[in-house]
C-alpha cells in the first residue's frame, strides 16, 4: 500500500447506510453548473439509458433557462430547475449528482454532495489545492460514495492499452513521462469592474473565494487564469495529461518539485495572473515527469498530432524505446533506429467516462469507477505542487507520505486557502 493511501486510510471514519438500487432502476441525476462543460455533460447523459437527467442546478438564471430548454430538446423531459445546490442535495429523488464547476468550488460541492449521501462525478482538477483532495478522499469513504473524476482519458481504450503495454515493459524501463499542453491561449487583455448582471447570483459563484467586485474577465470561462478559482492551464487542459503521465510512470507523489515560467507575449495590462508558459519537474528518484504548458504559437513535438495550433498529449522514454500517446491512439518506437512498430488509433466512445459512473453507482464499488476520487486527487495534487513552486520561485521538497513541503513553512500555508464563511471546507468531513 503507498504511504499517500495509507495517509488518506488512517483519517478514515466509520461509513453511514446508503440507498440500495434496485437493478432497473434509473440513477437520478443532477447537473450542477450549466456553462460550456454543463452543457457537453446534459448531451452525455441524455444518451445514457440508465440514468434520467432530474435536475439542473446554476446561480446564472439564464443559463438555468437555457439548460432546461437543452434537456427538454434531447427528449428528457423537463428538468426541475434549482438556484443554490443545497437545495439539490437536500432532494431524496435525486441519486447522483454530476458538476462542471469551476475548481475552486469541486471540494467543497463533493463533501456537501456526500455528506447528503448523493454520488458524484465532478469535473477536473479534483480540488483546487492539496488539503481539498485530502477532505475529498476522507468523505467519499466516510459516507461510502462513489466519486468520479472528469478525467476522460482514463476511460479510453487506447490509453489503458497504452498504460498497460508500458506496465508490461514494452519500451523496457519508463525512466520519463513528458506532458504536453501546447494549446494556444491569446490575451484575455483588461476590463474594469462592473455591476453584477441581473439573474447572477455573484456571492455563490464565488463561494469559498474572496468576495470581489463582478468582472466579467473572472466569469465564465476566463476563471481559470485568476489564482483564487483557478489553477492555469496546467489545472485545465493540462492535468489530463498529467493524469495520463503519472499513470503511465506508475507512480504517485514526488519528493521534490521545481516549476518555472511566466506570462510571455502579451500585453502589459493583460489580467490574467496565471503563466501562459510553464515547465514543471518531478524528482521520483529513478524516474522523472516533466510537464510543460505553452499557450502561445509552437510546434509539434515527438510525434504527436497539431490539431489547429494545439499540440495536446503524452511522451513515455523507456531503456528499450519510447512512446507517444493523444487523443488520436498510440505509436510506439524501439531500438536505437527509432523504428516505429505500433501505431493504434482511438476510437471515439465521448459518453463511456459517464457511462462507467452511472454503473458503478448501481454496483456500490468504487473500485469500478475508471478514475476514482483517489486517483484524481494525487494527478491534480502534482498541478499544486508545481504551481506552489512557480509562485515561490524555488524548488520544493515534498513528502508523500505527510503530504507536507519538507523545511518551507511558507509553502505549507500554500497547500490550503483562507475561506470565506459560510463556504469553508472543514478539516472534519
Amino acid at each position: 500500500m503507498s504511504s499517500r493511501r495509507s495517509f488518506f486510510l488512517s483519517a478514515l471514519t466509520a461509513a453511514q447506510a446508503v440507498r440500495v438500487m434496485g437493478a432497473n432502476d434509473r440513477v437520478q441525476v443532477a447537473i450542477i453548473g450549466l456553462g460550456g462543460r454543463g452543457r457537453a455533460h446534459m448531451n452525455l447523459y441524455s444518451t445514457v439509458q440508465d440514468c434520467q437527467i432530474a435536475g439542473l442546478c446554476d446561480v446564472d438564471q439564464a443559463a438555468l433557462e437555457r439548460g432546461q430548454a437543452l434537456v427538454e430538446k434531447l427528449g428528457g423531459g423537463k428538468p426541475r430547475g434549482f438556484r443554490d445546490m443545497k437545495e439539490v442535495f437536500a432532494d431524496k429523488s435525486i441519486d447522483a449528482v454530476s458538476m462542471p464547476l469551476p475548481n475552486h468550488w469541486h471540494a467543497l460541492a463533493t463533501i456537501w454532495a456526500c455528506q447528503a449521501g448523493k454520488d458524484v462525478y465532478i469535473e477536473k482538477p479534483a480540488s483546487h489545492n492539496v488539503f481539498e483532495g485530502i477532505k475529498m478522499v476522507e468523505a467519499a469513504r466516510k459516507y461510502q460514495r462513489m466519486v468520479q473524476i472528469g478525467s476522460q482519458g482514463r476511460s479510453a481504450a487506447h490509453k489503458i492499452k497504452a498504460v498497460q503495454l508500458l506496465r508490461d515493459g514494452e519500451i523496457g524501463k519508463v525512466y520519463m513521462a513528458k506532458g504536453l499542453c501546447y494549446k494556444r491561449r491569446k490575451s484575455i487583455g483588461h476590463k474594469p469592474d462592473e455591476k453584477t448582471p441581473l439573474g447572477l447570483d455573484w456571492d455563490k459563484f464565488l463561494g469559498p473565494a474572496p468576495l470581489r467586485a463582478y468582472n466579467e474577465l473572472r466569469f465564465r470561462y476566463n476563471w481559470h487564469w485568476f489564482w483564487d478559482t483557478g489553477n492555469g492551464d496546467i489545472g485545465n487542459q493540462g492535468v489530463h495529461e498529467m493524469d495520463i503521465a503519472r499513470w503511465g510512470l506508475g507512480r504517485d507523489l514526488p519528493t521534490s518539485v521545481v516549476s518555472t515560467g511566466g506570462k510571455f507575449g502579451v500585453p502589459a495590462d493583460d489580467d490574467q495572473e496565471t503563466p501562459n508558459t510553464q515547465t514543471a519537474t518531478y524528482d521520483y528518484g529513478d524516474a522523472q515527469l516533466v510537464f510543460e504548458v505553452r499557450g502561445n504559437l509552437t510546434g509539434s513535438e515527438g510525434g504527436l498530432g497539431q490539431e489547429g495550433g494545439n499540440v495536446v498529449g503524452n511522451l513515455f522514454y523507456g531503456t528499450e524505446g519510447w512512446m507517444s500517446v493523444d487523443g488520436r491512439g498510440f505509436q510506439v518506437y524501439k531500438g536505437e533506429k527509432s523504428e516505429k512498430t505500433m501505431d493504434e488509433k482511438a476510437s471515439r466512445e465521448g459518453d463511456v467516462h459517464v457511462r462507467n459512473f452511472i454503473a458503478a453507482c448501481k454496483s456500490r464499488k468504487y473500485t469500478d469507477l475508471a478514475a476514482e476520487v483517489e486517483i484524481g486527487v494525487a494527478s491534480a495534487a502534482l498541478v499544486h505542487l508545481a504551481n506552489t513552486s512557480y509562485r515561490l520561485g524555488r524548488k520544493l521538497k515534498f513528502d508523500p507520505k505527510t503530504m507536507k513541503f519538507t523545511g518551507d513553512a511558507e509553502a505549507n500555508t500554500m497547500l490550503t486557502r483562507k475561506y470565506r464563511a459560510p463556504y469553508v471546507v472543514p478539516d472534519k468531513v
